[in-house]
């Protein structure tokens, strides 16, 4: 007994201070395959004293949400505007009608940039923010998997519509983000400021984990934001679950991203907006879809029993 309580106690340690020299050292994973590697791991360690049971399980109910992400990471590449013309003026013109000129990430950068040479708290905050679309999503998955398994089949059928549904819109309307408008002359001076920060961290290696974490995107997927739509999806799903006084920090999560995005030169506003609809119909389509199937269980047990 108390060489299992030795365990369920420092498998657990030993692998947050291996995630700590990791980072450190190496730095933050981007891309897919190895963030879940590392909390795969994770979720072992603090299994650790139930391995036989729990790892069939982890391999089981994780394979079809980590094989819809994979082709999702993999496939978005060719949603590029080769089948439909990548869209530029609707977004723009959007944007103007509802907020007027300069667009909001032509004002925020004209307001809030100094520069690479001059970054101030709220550039960093940005990169923070924007980073933490990198695991924030499979961080809940994993929570909800090691300490109430019975919300991740709901949560990860939420996060693989969304996938799903955004990668076919990237396919018939690909749209293309501020910064590279910016680049056609078609709206006001617009940087991409996220890796121009990446690479002012001061753990440095950052930058060049960023790029690896890269190697899959596609430049005309703006329209609509999975990094709004996933930060909202998160807070939604979560709101009820934790206390009172963690909702603000939930309720803060998706403008924060939302200001990130826009600031930073990835999406327009009008991006996010849509990537909240498209979050907020995956969260009630889904939720309903298990509450019918429950009800279903239910009705079914007496002629079962029968």
């Amino acid at each position: 007994m108390s060489a299992m309580k030795g365990l369920r106690f420092w498998a657990p340690v030993l692998y947050i201070t291996a995630s700590a020299v990791m980072v450190a050292t190496v730095g933050v994973p981007t891309s897919r395959d190895l963030v879940f590697l590392w909390f795969a791991i994770g979720m072992a360690a603090f299994s650790a004293t139930d391995l036989r049971r729990r790892v069939p399980r982890l391999a089981v109910e994780w394979a079809p949400f980590i094989l819809v992400l994979f082709l999702y990471d993999r496939l978005r590449g060719f949603a590029d505007g080769l089948v439909f013309p990548a869209r530029e003026l609707p977004q723009i013109r959007v944007e103007a009608a509802v907020f007027g000129k300069p667009i909001p990430t032509v004002w925020l950068q004209s307001h809030l940039w100094d520069g690479a040479n001059n970054l101030q708290w709220w550039d960093y905050a940005t990169w923070l923010v924007y980073l933490s679309h990198f695991f924030a999503t499979l961080v809940v998955a994993a929570v909800l998997w090691t300490w109430a398994h019975d919300r991740f089949s709901r949560f990860a059928t939420m996060v693989c519509v969304l996938a799903l549904t955004g990668f076919a819109t990237y396919a018939l309307y690909p749209a293309v983000p501020p910064w590279l408008a910016a680049r056609h002359g078609t709206v006001g001076e617009s940087n991409r400021l996220v890796g121009i920060i990446w690479h002012h961290v001061p753990i440095a290696h950052y930058g060049s984990l960023f790029e690896k974490g890269q190697n899959y995107t596609n430049n005309v997927a703006a329209m609509p934001s999975l990094h709004a739509a996933y930060a909202l999806l998160i807070a939604l799903f979560l709101w009820r679950m934790v206390p009172r006084s963690a909702r603000v920090l939930l309720a803060l999560y998706p403008p924060a991203m939302a200001f990130a995005l826009v600031y930073s030169g990835e999406h327009y506003l009008v991006d996010c907006v849509a990537g909240w609809a498209y979050a907020v119909a995956a969260f009630v389509a889904v939720s309903a879809w298990f509450e019918w199937r429950s009800r279903r269980a239910l009705a079914l047990e007496p002629a079962l029993a029968d």
